[in-house]
């Protein structure tokens, strides 16, 4: 079994790291690749990085020209030599550095907001700790690391800083010079995730929807599955689509993934997603297994490794009976659901305020009418005594009680601020009850 990346942290120095790193710079943890896969042929290898800088050399005419011959390329894999560059440049961040040729030196000498960067200095040893880029805090890695988070919080202040950003940002840093892993990461986290780490998390709520209803559609079993126990999306896809699964696949199959992600967009995401759903609980015998919410949970935080291997990911995404159109449509339908949903939580609210209202107004009456009459009946008393008890618990009730919890099956966000024991997404806590999610965020904001 693959071991999650929360438990993988945890686990012993002395039991996991290596003497010396493999071929990516892991010393340890599940993402180290002791047993890389048999590489191409070097005539192979060197017919690729031939198409590939010739297709970055003409890159605007093949993107409006022939951008399906751009996508089958990145589906085969990006060579290794030539992936930095194919990333700048399916990302779009060669045209927002070219835009903005001195800006992220303008941004680094800029102070920023002193509580997002305490926030940052506190989160950045977190990311990929057994890589030798993030070992040590005087690593440089360690040191860009906080100058790209830094530099994007005072570039896009709405967002500020989510610590789901971190460990995107440190992997692109693996790849890429500082500057340029900064304007990619701008491109993922503005274009491809866009309003993905907002207060609210609305989007994500949005796309645990769609999740759902593509899954439905897939695999209908294991939606079946989880509908019986109860898994809200929330509750394992959230890791995956806020930190685009750069905390939960192996390595050789991240890049193969991301390769994808950057020519084809947040739709590959989902793929992966519904593979690893699929293929995790496609089996009878391990549904039957899994006859609680819990026991479901471990299974799709910690898939087989065979199903994580970057062959049947990028075999099964392919084979997907899935149409541009399948996205669309659970899209709508997701914003139709939410919108009429919002609809129900206003009347709700507009419903508990206007009784709020008739039971001030009701109790002033009656306090008027005993400041005449100052020898109150018995039953005026009790009226009286009614009225009040009225006015404090609908008071009360619309005080404590959400809006967005009044309809069953809802998910509520609650935003706070962090501390030093926030997880290291920004939701500090996914909890479900009586069919409704809860997610507890943590944005930092300039």
């Amino acid at each position: 079994m693959a071991t999650s990346p929360r438990s993988a942290d945890t686990i012993s120095l002395c039991s996991t790291v290596s003497s010396c790193p493999d071929r990516n710079g892991f010393y340890g943890g599940f993402q180290r690749t002791d047993k890389p896969k048999e590489p191409l042929s070097k005539a192979q290898i060197i017919a690729r990085e031939k198409k590939w800088l010739y297709m970055i050399d003409n890159w605007s005419l093949y993107m409006s020209k022939n951008y399906k011959k751009i996508r089958d390329r990145c589906r085969k894999g990006i060579p290794k030599s030539i992936r930095p560059r194919a990333w700048f440049f399916l990302s779009g961040a060669y045209l927002l550095k070219k835009k903005h040729p001195n800006l992220y030196t303008e941004l680094l000498e800029k102070p920023g907001n002193p509580h997002v960067i305490e926030e940052i200095k506190k989160d950045k040893h977190r990311q990929f700790p057994f890589h030798e880029m993030f070992l040590d805090e005087d690593k440089v890695g360690q040191i860009e690391l906080f100058n790209v988070l830094k530099a994007y919080s005072i570039y896009n202040p709405k967002v500020g800083f989510c610590q789901a950003q971190a460990p995107i940002a440190a992997f692109l840093l693996m790849h890429l010079p500082a500057e340029d892993a900064f304007w990619v990461f701008v491109s993922v986290c503005d274009v491809y995730l866009e309003d993905y780490f907002i207060t609210g998390l609305e989007v994500l709520q949005n796309d645990a929807g769609i999740l759902e209803g593509l899954l439905k559609k897939t695999c209908p079993p294991v939606y079946r599955h989880l509908q019986k126990h109860r898994v809200e999306p929330l509750l394992y896809m959230t890791d995956w689509f806020l930190c685009a699964m750069t905390r939960t696949l192996p390595w050789e199959t991240l890049l193969r993934v991301w390769d994808c992600f950057l020519a084809e967009g947040i739709r590959v995401i989902f793929k992966v997603a519904l593979v690893i759903l699929g293929a995790s609980l496609n089996s009878h015998k391990v549904r039957k297994q899994c006859n609680g919410l819990c026991e479901t949970l471990e299974v799709l935080r910690n898939p087989p490794d065979n199903v994580l291997d970057e062959d049947f990911i990028i075999n099964h995404m392919q084979r997907l009976n899935l149409r541009v159109e399948d996205f669309q449509i659970e899209h709508t339908r997701q914003k139709n659901r939410r919108a009429k949903q919002k609809a129900l939580q206003e009347a709700a609210a507009a419903a508990s305020s206007t009784t709020t209202t008739t039971a001030i107004a009701t109790n002033a009456t009656a306090t008027a009418t005993a400041t005449i009459n100052l020898t109150p009946s018995s039953s005026s008393a009790a009226t009286m005594a009614q009225s009040s008890n009225s006015q404090n618990n609908t008071f009360t009730r619309s005080r404590t009680t959400s809006p967005t919890n009044i309809t069953s099956g809802s998910v509520t966000v609650v935003n706070i601020g962090g501390d030093d024991s926030a997880s290291a997404l920004g939701v500090s806590n996914i909890s479900s009850s009586n069919g409704s999610v809860s997610v507890t965020a943590n944005n930092y904001h300039t």
